[in-house]
């Protein structure tokens, strides 16, 4: 089976290429070190070209206001077109859990819009929606910062590691297309205030950590459970606590 990784030089790619590797998979890593363009459509169709499924895993790197919107809109329509020129029986997109409730967001609005162009397209398709990745957590209390302490938003979240995140991708890669969502997410569900300061803890980072029902996440007012799956297809193994132990000790 040839798996096609679009964005394979990021995080999630290139944890996604080890997990199809080990699994036996051809692999093409698709990315602009490899030659491939997604806002242009350069080195696409031969990519593509034989390929069985697309894992899309294209960000834009930015949840601020921005081009976000543009990037999708024009990274998926040449993604998508290219797709259906060879013939792909399998498109696996990486979006997010809860992003129907961020869409004041203008990053989470654009992930909506290509989860629609995906859905429009005719190809046969599988849309995973992830919570998000243990890695990312440093930055989601770091954009909290205030003053001197971290303001958190009273959220729960249900975070999962990125490796875990990448086997799921890859397994889903090789099976029939769903045609709908499927959500990911870690083995546990905990309070954003209590996961960061066990992170401030590890990082003997003194700074206070506060709850406040005011503060934001990424400038939008999400509901305490907005960001949990409601019928999670799959859940990691590991937790937090054991994730964070093991990157202490590496």
């Amino acid at each position: 089976m040839k798996v096609v990784v679009v964005g394979a030089s990021g995080t999630m790619g290139s944890k996604a290429v080890r997990s199809l590797e080990r699994d036996g998979r051809e692999v093409v890593q698709a990315s602009t070190s490899t030659g491939v363009n997604v806002l242009t459509g350069e080195g696409l169709d031969e990519a593509f070209n034989g390929a069985d499924a697309i894992i899309d895993v294209t960000n834009f790197g930015s949840f601020g206001s921005g081009d976000a919107l543009a990037f999708f809109k024009q990274s998926s329509s040449n993604l998508l077109k290219a797709a259906r020129r060879s013939g792909v029986g399998h498109y696996l997109a990486l979006s997010v859990v809860g992003a129907e409730t961020l869409v004041e967001n203008d990053y989470f609005r654009a992930k909506l819009v290509q989860e629609n162009l995906i859905r429009a397209s005719g190809i046969p398709y599988t849309i995973v929606r992830s919570t998000q990745f243990f890695e990312f957590l440093s930055g989601i209390v770091g954009s909290s910062a205030d003053n001197g302490t971290i303001r958190l938003p009273a959220l729960r979240l249900q975070p999962i590691a990125g490796d875990e995140a990448a086997s799921w991708l890859a397994k889903l890669a090789g099976e029939s297309p769903s045609n709908t969502v499927v959500e990911i997410g870690g083995p546990e569900a905990a309070d954003l205030i209590d996961l960061a300061s066990e992170l401030l803890t590890v990082n003997e980072d003194n700074r206070p950590a506060t709850s406040d029902p005011e503060a934001q996440y990424f400038g939008i007012s999400v509901p305490t459970e907005g960001l949990i799956p409601r019928m999670p297809a799959a859940l990691g193994r590991l937790t937090y606590h054991d994730w964070l132990s093991r990157t202490l000790h590496q």
